[in-house]
């Protein structure tokens, strides 16, 4: 006959009744709560493998979900060994905090059996041999849990911290083991990015992962139940047109309650950060996503007001180039039609290692593909400093132009600050075709300010990385570009004055 322990004990060796049943948490109010599962979370272990890459939206519980499977598998699993990185010490604790709120709310007879023997800001460990410790990385010993929080700040402020946690713990967890990363966006670029966009082109693929390969979990906004509002809202022409765009582009159908909250949480926080804070769809979430970007208005506004996508080529046109030459590293060009105060960015294209003759033949293989003529090309002020220069040689702008490119050189501006502000200037009447300029978008998208990592701050000074170039080449063209003058139209209709009266002798 089944005693009441036995059911007990039946229950307690149901993982999932465990997850739903025995744990405490704070709700948003900060109340005392039993942990249930969302629907996020329920997705989310459903769908669970080794490795777990979370691009999120945010306020869906991720964070908590996963310190209460840590604690759950170290409490029911003797010797696991578990570890945190977050992005501060102060957050990592904060995590920590969360497991030991959760211990301490499970019944008496279970923390009797389980005790913890070790207890600290960075630290839990319980009799069984199981332990948690948290830092912002962490190498030696091994891991059977590592849940790294917030990786996409981590990879686009610190680099080479990032670098740290990639070889450092990442190595810490055998075949098998788990980890967790999870992150709002931070713009493309950086480790983060590189993990979502190789874990969503397997996806894309349907094959079988390995276990050492990234499983994708995107959770956007609009699958929060929660995220809805009976309360009317304004929903102007343009917002109209961005959910018409997400249902016909994306499979994405929201009811109205849905769009009355969406627009009344972009009015909130802004939307600037709409995109990576609450992203309808994964590349969003990437999108103009950067804290500290110097173009991320612009961008913004020029998404908002269609001028990123399908950007005409006029044969009639010349087609001039904006250029930054790297001495060790990138060489990048846009390619741009002016029409009167507009200016058309119809390619771009960048390459390292290669001397002028290279881009030459880009130049000409181009032109032959796509049907135009060059108009001038615009060289930066260091243009003969670059590695183009061959022993014993005439200067770069000579080489080149018997290569067929004739630079202008654009004058060095001294103030960096004024060359940013003429590019913001020069995007505000821009066009710029989505297929052909998706990586130089990325660099004006990317381009931002140096972190002072002692100051926790951003500097005034830019950040040299391999969003620079594209973004450098494209002040050359703001520096540097004036249109060709173009006379007034003749009056067709004005009545001409002669030089007297048709009725003089």
């Amino acid at each position: 006959m089944t005693t009441q322990a036995d059911a007990l004990a039946a229950l307690l060796g149901n993982r999932w009744w465990r997850l739903c049943n025995l744990y405490r948490v704070k709700d948003e109010n900060g109340v005392e709560v039993k942990f249930v599962p969302n629907e996020a979370q329920r997705q989310l272990w459903d769908g669970l493998h080794t490795l777990n890459v979370i691009p999120k939206a945010r306020q869906l519980g991720f964070s908590t979900f996963i310190a209460i499977f840590i604690l759950d598998t170290c409490l029911f699993r003797p010797n696991t060994s578990a570890g945190i990185v977050d992005s501060t010490i102060d957050d990592a604790k904060g995590k920590l905090e969360k497991i030991k709120f959760a211990y301490e709310g499970l019944p008496p007879e279970i923390r009797k059996q389980i005790p913890l023997t070790k207890e600290n800001a960075h630290e839990l460990q319980w009799k069984n041999g199981s332990g948690v410790a948290v830092g912002t990385s962490h190498r030696g010993g091994t891991l059977q849990i590592l849940h790294v929080s917030e990786y996409g700040k981590i990879s686009a402020q610190y680099p080479d911290k990032a670098r740290e946690i990639r070889t450092g713990a990442f190595g810490t967890v055998h075949i098998g083991q788990m980890i967790f990363v999870e992150s709002t966006a931070e713009g493309v670029g950086g480790d983060f990015h590189d993990i979502v966009k190789e874990a969503d082109a397997e996806a894309k693929l349907g094959r079988k992962l390995s276990r050492q390969q990234f499983k994708l979990h995107f959770y956007p906004w609009h699958r929060n139940p929660n995220y809805a509002d009976a309360q009317p809202a304004i929903i102007t022409q343009e917002m109209v047109e961005y959910f018409r765009d997400l249902e016909a582009k994306h499979g994405v159908k929201l009811s109205q309650e849905q769009k009355n909250w969406y627009v009344m949480k972009r009015k909130l926080i802004g939307p600037d950060d709409m995109g990576r804070e609450f992203p309808s769809y994964l590349d969003e979430a990437f999108a103009a996503s950067v804290e500290g970007a110097y173009f991320k208005t612009q961008m913004t506004k020029a998404r908002e007001t269609k001028r990123i996508g399908l950007v005409p080529l006029d044969p009639s046109r010349p087609v001039n180039t904006f250029w930054d030459i790297g001495k060790d590293d990138n060489t990048s060009i846009w390619f741009h039609q002016n029409l009167g105060q507009m200016h058309h960015f119809v390619d771009y294209y960048e390459n390292s290692g290669e001397g002028v003759e290279f881009y030459a033949r880009i130049l000409r293989e181009k032109a032959a593909e796509r049907g135009w003529s060059y108009g001038k090309h615009y060289g930066p002020h260091d243009l003969d400093n670059s590695h183009w220069i061959l022993p014993g040689a005439k200067a770069t702008v000579d080489v080149a132009r018997d290569l067929g490119i004739a630079f202008q050189v654009v004058p060095r501006i001294d103030n960096k600050m004024n060359a940013i502000e003429a590019a913001r200037n020069m995007l505000s009447m821009s066009w710029i075709d989505e297929e052909h300029c998706s990586r130089g978008i990325q660099c004006l998208d990317n381009y931002k300010k140096a972190w002072d990592e002692r100051r926790a701050t951003y500097r005034s000074e830019p950040l040299h990385d391999w969003a620079s170039h594209g973004a450098d080449a494209y002040m050359t063209g703001a520096c540097g570009f004036t249109p060709d003058y173009v006379p007034e139209p003749v009056q067709r209709y004005g009545r001409r004055r002669g030089g007297g009266s048709a009725w003089a002798a």
